[in-house]
């Protein structure tokens, strides 16, 4: 599958791009509030300030003295006002407050004071509410300009005489706003710098926790990450930098005998060193994770019913270690047909070496009538005929009755008997029957025929043997017992048996005393044919290990069940 990869970058940038937004979006609606938040604060205060003026001067004995006298009044003297107590006390407050203005009227609203002289006995522009004997605080356009103002009462015990209008000029507020603002837009100049800082930063650390893939080529990686696990026969398992399995397909499971998905006991996100691997596999694991091994591990397991190659590689992008990836291939049916191979190899060598014996015989008959023996010649037919077309080189093989199990062995009487090996059917051989599982019962008595051989084979010389034991006195015997649709078999030799301890069945266990060599091809022979057996449902086993005595070896026993076709009567009677 391929994938169409976007510009390099585009990930990157967008994801600057949306998170740097993010941030400034929020840094900008956080500071917007901040700045209201500030103005709101800063009118409150200027409203406070002129409240407190307001108040302070209301309660001035001078201010309230001549608000008393001057209550009533329709009408003031401006020059008398001018040098009054009230115009004097009124203009030091607003000089050292630095208010715009600070105005005492009387209960009529005729100014008692004012920052303009002239203005002194006129009524006030805008609306005396603190006659009304409240307290007010407003935003307001007067004749000294835009202010902030607080209206107080001036009272003369419960009665109200006038008032006192404080006014804190706009421009002072907006200084200290504009103070604030300035702040406030530095913090978030820093501000977005920071988000700026922190998008990279996390852009940077995706790219690396990513690999510098795209989404898209991630998504696509993942489909083709299911159509290959899950399509494929071989066993895939994942361990991550961490030691812990991060993924695994069904045909690793089914290998290795693992828990499913669905169960507690899923090695998904365990250690490998905990999900119960082979101890073979788990060593070899932790050298390619030690790097001990730069090339791949290989290495060979078998289980109750598989034999497994499974292959242990390191895996690294761009000089980081993304962890091992273990391999496995499911062998059994390799093997199996290597077995079926060899038992059919060796039929056919011994029909060609009868080919062969037919053809000798053919020349000799043509020579004798070609020399006008007719007689000699007609004697030599008769001989043929009385013995059959050749000879097989086994010992009572006329108890087999099957034909494919029959040949087979006499191939097998041909190989021994070329190297030097008497091959024999025992007495006690009972069959009857057809077998209906030919090649897998061939790949067994196959396997434990050329372990048997091997062993007399290897076995040390000892001493002469009469003639009653074979002219050789190395011989394997073959005892084969059919019960219903069961077939029994068991293979014994002449050789120096098992040693004790020795698990002869476990891959790549092999009976020969010699360094470096191994039976069967790697000494699979064996287990193989425990594994054939029992995935038919019969088991083969070690009877006697032999060695106890010269002359007599090692017994190997199978059952094979449902191996025989058995006839109707039989069958009627063992129901």
């Amino acid at each position: 599958m391929t994938t169409g990869r976007t510009p390099a970058g585009t990930f990157t940038t967008r994801m600057l791009v949306v998170l740097f937004g993010i941030v400034a979006g929020i840094v900008v609606l956080c500071l917007a509030a901040v700045l209201v938040l500030s103005v709101e604060r800063v009118y409150d205060q200027a409203e406070r300030e002129a409240l407190g003026i307001g108040r302070t001067l209301a309660a001035d004995p001078a201010v309230v003295d001549a608000a008393r006298e001057s209550s009533g009044a329709t009408s003031l003297d401006a020059a008398t006002l001018a040098d009054g107590p009230v115009q004097q006390r009124a203009e030091a407050v607003r000089q050292r407050t630095g208010a715009l203005f600070v105005v005492v009227t009387n209960d009529h609203g005729l100014r008692l004071s004012h920052p303009d002289t002239a203005e002194l006995g006129q009524e006030v522009s805008t609306s005396p509410d603190a006659l009304g004997g409240r307290e007010s605080v407003s935003r307001e356009a007067g004749t000294l300009g835009e202010s902030v103002r607080a209206k107080v009462p001036v009272r003369d015990g419960q009665r109200v005489v006038g008032e006192v209008s404080v006014g804190v000029p706009v421009s002072a507020v907006t200084g200290q706003v504009r103070q604030a603002a300035v702040s406030i837009a530095i913090i978030a100049v820093l501000a977005m710098a920071l988000a700026a800082g922190a998008a990279a930063l996390l852009v940077r650390w995706l790219r690396r926790t990513t690999l510098g893939l795209e989404p898209e080529e991630m998504a696509q990686l993942v489909r083709d990450q299911e159509a290959v696990l899950y399509g494929v026969e071989d066993g895939v398992i994942g361990i991550g930098p961490d030691g812990r399995i991060s993924i695994r397909n069904k045909a690793a499971r089914m290998m290795l005998d693992l828990p499913r998905r669905s169960e507690a006991a899923d090695v998904v996100g365990r250690p490998y060193t905990q999900a119960g691997f082979d101890d073979a596999l788990t060593q070899a694991i932790t050298g390619q994770r030690s790097g001990e091994g730069a090339e791949a591990s290989i290495i060979r397991l078998d289980t109750s019913h598989r034999s497994i190659r499974a292959q242990v590689q390191g895996v690294h992008r761009d000089g980081v270690d993304l962890g091992q990836v273990v391999l496995l291939r499911d062998l059994t049916a390799v093997e199996d047909l290597r077995s079926r191979l060899s038992a059919m190899r060796a039929i056919t060598d011994a029909l060609r070496a009868q080919r062969h014996e037919f053809a000798n015989r053919l020349h000799t008959i043509s020579g004798l009538l070609a020399n006008g023996e007719n007689e000699h010649a007609r004697t030599y037919v008769a001989q043929i005929m009385a013995s059959g077309p050749v000879r097989d080189p086994v010992a009572n093989i006329s108890a087999v009755t099957d034909p494919f199990l029959r040949a087979f062995i006499g191939a097998k009487g041909v190989q021994s008997h070329e190297r030097g090996v008497d091959l024999r059917v025992g007495p006690e051989t009972v069959l009857e029957g057809q077998l209906v599982e030919a090649q897998d019962v061939t790949a067994i008595l196959g396997n434990l025929i050329d372990n048997a051989l091997t062993a007399v084979i290897e076995a040390p010389e000892g001493p002469a043997v009469s003639a009653a034991a074979g002219d050789s006195g190395r011989w394997v015997e073959v005892d084969l017992i059919g019960e219903g649709s069961t077939l029994h078999l068991a293979v014994a030799d002449s050789g120096a048996g098992v040693a004790l301890g020795l698990d002869i069945f476990a891959s790549g266990v092999s009976t020969r005393e010699e360094p470096g060599l191994d039976v069967h091809g790697h000494g699979v022979g064996l287990s193989l044919s425990r594994r054939l057996a029992r995935t038919m449902g019969g088991d083969v086993w070690l009877a006697d290990p032999g060695g106890a005595e010269e002359g007599q070896g090692a017994v190997f026993v199978a059952r094979l069940p449902g191996v025989l076709a058995v006839g109707t009567d039989t069958e009627q009677g063992d129901s």
